[in-house]
């Protein structure tokens, strides 16, 4: 017989009498520019899923990615990439179509959802040097 046992580590809202955080796992986002289907169709907000371990070690066995150490990114991004607009099947192909600064973007964003668990920026006003946070998850400026 299985038996499955859930388990809570402390966190230190539940102790100050606060609910603890639900894990996010997954992100919304805006790309830059936008990724361009073959209808000529600009698909600009998506979403990422934060990558599991096998998301990282799967790709080292692409035959790609061991001739073009470059085209990792590729692969991982396009395994933890869940929608693009109105695309779903997200692919390899597909995140070589996007635009470079897209790429770099989704590669920044990647590293910051799984790294360092937010989306969020700090960021220096270049007129009066005031120093804030911004979210890079996406959103037109002037938006909350």
């Amino acid at each position: 017989m299985r038996r499955t046992v859930s388990f809570q580590a402390p966190d230190r809202a539940s102790q100050h009498g606060r609910q603890p955080e639900p894990l996010r796992t997954e992100f919304g986002f805006e790309l830059p520019r936008g990724y361009v289907d073959e209808s000529g169709t600009v698909h600009r907000d998506g979403v990422m899923r934060l990558a599991t371990a096998r998301d990282e070690l799967v790709p080292l066995r692409d035959d790609r990615v061991r001739e073009n150490s470059a085209y990792l990114s590729v692969v991982l991004i396009s395994r933890v990439v869940t929608r693009i607009g109105t695309v779903e099947d997200i692919h390899p192909g597909v995140i070589e179509d996007l635009f470079a600064s897209d790429l770099a973007f989704l590669q920044d964003f990647y590293r910051r959802i799984n790294a360092e668990g937010h989306t969020r920026a700090a960021v220096n006003c270049p007129s009066c040097h005031e120093e804030f946070a911004v979210d890079l998850a996406g959103g037109r400026l002037g938006e909350s």
